[in-house]
């Protein structure tokens, strides 16, 4: 799978921050699931979320 492969959007559906358990939103242009509530972003690489705090960047 390449860098620009499609993410599924019906992940949203079962997919939580795991630091707040809150929804979570897709940023098509950024390939990344932002949580508002912990000012996060999780990447999306060759269309899989990395759900790692470590990976996440911070919004703040």
């Amino acid at each position: 799978m390449s860098d620009t492969a499609e993410f599924d959007r019906r992940m949203l559906e079962a997919l939580v921050c795991p630091v707040t358990q809150s929804v979570l939103a897709y940023d098509a242009a950024a390939q990344e699931l932002v949580s508002k509530t912990a000012k996060l972003a999780f990447p999306i690489r060759s269309g899989i979320p990395i759900m790692l705090v470590s990976e996440a960047r911070n919004l703040s």
